[in-house]
């Protein structure tokens, strides 16, 4: 998930209860909520290099717990080196300390694994990615329910000073926004279920699906990208959760090339490796230059409506001989036709 999504939640958490068991825990949730992507400094080593070591170690399991014993020993040195000039509120409590950096870190971990992006939580033992497949990077939809829950108790405190009435506590507005979230959650995992099953009860070019996905979309819970591979070719069709059945006779198609040396040349670079590691649906396309070919593998999870950008999409040149001219990523790839 984006950043802003994690810092939301973990201010939900703090007003929720956690900020009245030890001094730091707010401050502590936000700052653990957003750690695991110190691997942001990836991106100096070039794209792939990112795609390549982001959401891998600390997003594990091993890497959060050691992340969120040195965030709460981190919490503890400073709360304890400086003790607050006025009134003091919980004192700094070190048990309390060490959970709620596990709470937060858990909850990146949690959130990044809602979404099609995924994670590798067994790493460095296992460098498999897992995925939910249920929720966009970025959700406006969540946003606007974790902003309406943490922003409803002030104004009603507002409206309660003006008309004299009881004030409303923001534990209430807290608790609605992760129980919102949670509800979120739900209502697509529901719609990502029922979009598998329509997908997999059809056929596609007389080919029955020998792996499909569905992901969803930035705004409409209930719309989902249906993917579907067959022995020879990728489908790729819009699907609502609302409709009683897909259109499978009418699907965009992207046929597998026949195995070739420049294929598996370009598949042998660096950045191939790395993307194919990645990849879901990877689909390469070899264009014949003036200077040799040009390989693109582009991951079909992400495709995207005609004339608009496809995101994650690996580009090698190659020359006549099949020597590697050069070998790219980009989150941001070229205009498909």
């Amino acid at each position: 998930m984006d950043n802003l999504s994690h810092t939301l939640a973990a201010v939900a958490l703090s007003q929720a209860g956690l900020n009245r068991k030890t001094r730091f825990a707010t401050i502590t949730l936000i700052v653990g909520a957003n750690l695991p992507d110190v691997d942001l400094v990836s991106a100096l080593g070039g794209a792939a290099s990112y795609l390549k070591y982001h959401r891998g170690i600390t997003h594990s399991i091993l890497g959060a717990a050691i992340l969120a014993a040195a965030l709460g020993a981190l919490a503890y040195f400073v709360g304890r080196k400086f003790p607050p000039a006025k009134k003091p509120g919980p004192p700094v409590d070190a048990r309390w300390l060490f959970m709620i950096s596990g709470i937060a870190l858990a909850s990146h971990v949690l959130m990044d694994f809602t979404n099609s992006y995924g994670t590798r939580p067994f790493m460095p033992f296992s460098a498999r990615w897992y995925a939910w497949d249920i929720m966009p990077i970025v959700d406006l939809l969540l946003w606007a329910l974790l902003i309406l829950g943490l922003s409803l108790p002030p104004l009603f405190r507002l409206i309660s000073e003006e008309v004299g009435a009881p004030k409303t506590k923001p534990r209430a507005g807290a608790i609605f926004a992760l129980c919102s979230m949670l509800a979120l959650w739900g209502v697509r995992d529901v719609a990502h279920r029922r979009v598998l099953g329509m997908l997999d009860a059809h056929t596609y070019g007389q080919e029955n699906p020998v792996r499909l996905g569905a992901f969803p979309s930035p705004l409409n819970p209930l719309a989902w990208n249906g993917v579907v591979e067959t022995e020879t070719a990728f489908h790729i069709l819009a699907v609502s959760a609302l409709d009683p059945d897909v259109d499978a006779e009418h699907t965009t198609v992207f046929h597998k090339p026949d195995p070739s040396p420049v294929i598996d040349t370009a598949a042998k670079t660096r950045t191939a490796q790395i993307f194919l590691d990645f990849a879901r649906f990877p689909w390469p396309n070899v264009e014949e230059t003036d200077n040799g070919y040009d390989v693109t593998i582009e991951d079909l999870r992400a495709a995207t409506s005609p004339g608009q950008r496809r995101p994650f999409v690996a580009d090698v040149e190659l020359d006549k001989n099949l020597r590697v001219l050069s070998e790219s990523f980009s989150f941001i790839g070229k205009s498909n036709p």
